[in-house]
């Protein structure tokens, strides 16, 4: 990233009103752009769009490549033929998302788009769903596999009948011909998911907003990546993890994190040039403009953890691919338009990747105020190449944090602060604002203002999770006003 003083908002998509019962890419997508230009922000970093799986975590998704049709915006389904305006009952526009009752409605409404798709005559719409199936490489089999998915009720790839956990071409050709109905169905949802979120990043693009994505180190078992490259993952004869990721025991885990995903065989990666890796970052970097890479330390030792054991206790730290893989993306991509987030165990090995290729890392103000003025994620101890966050989508809002800590740790952060504990949020978005860092984000809800309600995730909890959304009228001149001035103020403006 260059150097220059910017600053935006995290917000995911699904988190955008309107009455579908979660966000999309429609009106209200563009209403929200609309008010990051009159704030005068120029990023909006979003979490990963792929079509999320257990738990309806965005981390952890069916594919790496394929986005996450509930996030189609029906009324364009709607003006483009497929659908009719009254086959679109009204949903009740809720602050928080039923994730199976959006999807029962939703694709439902889908699969009749598809069809009406198929059984019509418009030669410029086919010509680009043909042009779009056929520049996508990873799209035949994830149609596929979701058909599959369908098929067995859900069940994960190797719970199918073994010659399809196999991939035997024979098999996979036979179940594509006798499922060709749902393949289609599954790549027309790609086709709209896809259009729909270029004429959004090419509306924000047109105003001077760039958007951050999110790419996960790590995949899920259940998904396409894995059951079509299982020679790239460290599995057992009978397809099974023999190795899973996560991370050691620490202060805040006495038994560390199993996060359960298969770690790659780097030795095969390396052997093949990285290829996968770099096909998925070119098709992130066609849908973003800066790429936050997760779990960053993972890319030069990573915890690794026997399949059979029940807590992350007896893992192993494991060298990465390091220098290799970034020199391989450097000389498929050129310039690494990467965020780095360095959270947590941090060495001097992944501090010396991070800057051999000039990525910036991250800062959590969330996170400075324990250990003495030498704490790291002081803003008087940042460089310019970082970014500083509030908070993040893993962190609990700033005021629900505020409100958590004892009186004399709120004392220490409102002297650091120099502000009241009424105004300790906008307190921390001005010394993020303020920093030496190149680029701050701040969430949306703290920009709001709003309590640990509206908390995005709490890691290592499944429920409750993922489910926040805002209202239209929450987004109000005043708070434009308020973020443009403090913008304009610390030189971020663009």
């Amino acid at each position: 990233m260059n150097i220059q003083r910017k600053s935006g908002i995290l917000l995911h998509p699904t988190s955008l009103p309107g009455h579908g019962g979660i966000g999309t890419f429609g009106g209200e997508a563009r209403q929200f752009v609309d008010f990051l230009q009159t704030a005068g922000q120029a990023l909006w970093q979003i979490l990963p769009l792929g079509p999320p799986g257990y738990g309806n975590s965005p981390y952890s998704c069916y594919s790496a490549f394929a986005g996450n049709p509930l996030l189609i915006d029906l009324a364009t389904v709607v003006s483009e033929g497929d659908l009719r305006n009254d086959e679109i009952s009204p949903v009740v526009a809720e602050e928080r998302i039923d994730f199976a009752g959006v999807a029962a409605y939703k694709l439902r409404l889908l699969r009749e788009a598809a069809d009406r798709f198929f059984a019509g005559n418009d030669p410029r719409r086919k010509h680009d769903f043909w042009h779009f199936c056929d520049t996508s490489f990873w799209l035949n089999d994830y149609a596929l596999f979701m058909a599959l998915k369908d098929l067995f009720k859900g069940k994960c790839w190797n719970r199918w009948p073994k010659e399809l956990v196999l991939r035997n071409r024979d098999e996979c050709a036979e179940y594509s011909h006798r499922l060709g109905h749902e393949v289609g169905f599954h790549k027309y949802m790609q086709w709209q998911f896809h259009r729909q979120w270029k004429a959004v990043k090419q509306y924000a693009n047109e105003r001077n907003i760039s958007i951050i994505g999110d790419t996960p180190i790590f995949v899920a078992y259940d998904s396409v990546d894995v059951w079509c490259n299982q020679h790239l993952f460290k599995l057992d004869s009978r397809c099974l993890p023999e190795l899973v990721a996560g991370l050691p025991p620490d202060y805040f885990s006495k038994t560390g994190q199993r996060w359960g995903n298969p770690v790659y065989d780097w030795e095969r990666l390396a052997a093949d040039g990285f290829g996968w890796w770099i096909a998925r970052l070119k098709n992130d970097l066609s849908l973003y403009d800066v790429v936050r890479l997760d779990h960053f330390r993972g890319f030069e030792a990573y915890w690794e953890i026997p399949a059979k054991e029940k807590t992350a206790i007896k893992g192993q730290w494991v060298k990465g691919p390091g220098e290799a893989l970034f020199s391989s993306f450097q000389a498929a991509v050129g310039k690494l338009p990467f965020i780095a987030e360095d959270l947590g165990l941090i060495t001097p090995e992944v501090l010396s990747l991070r800057d051999r290729f000039g990525l910036p890392g991250m800062k959590v103000l969330q996170f400075a105020f324990e250990g003495g003025p030498r704490n790291g994620y002081l803003p008087h101890n940042y460089v310019p190449n970082c970014v500083v966050y509030t908070g993040t989508h893993d962190n609990d809002t700033t005021q629900g944090w505020f409100d958590t800590l004892n009186s004399e740790q709120q004392r220490r952060v409102c002297r650091y602060l120099r502000c009241t504990p009424e105004e300790v949020v906008w307190g921390m978005v001005r010394m993020a604002l303020c920093s030496v860092a190149a680029t701050a984000i701040i969430p949306l809800q703290d920009i709001l203002g709003l309590s640990s309600s509206a908390r995005m995730n709490t890691p290592g909890t499944v429920v409750e999770n993922w489910h926040w959304r805002f209202s239209s009228h929450d987004l109000t001149e005043d708070s434009a006003i308020r973020l443009r001035e403090l913008t304009e103020f610390y030189a971020r403006y663009p």
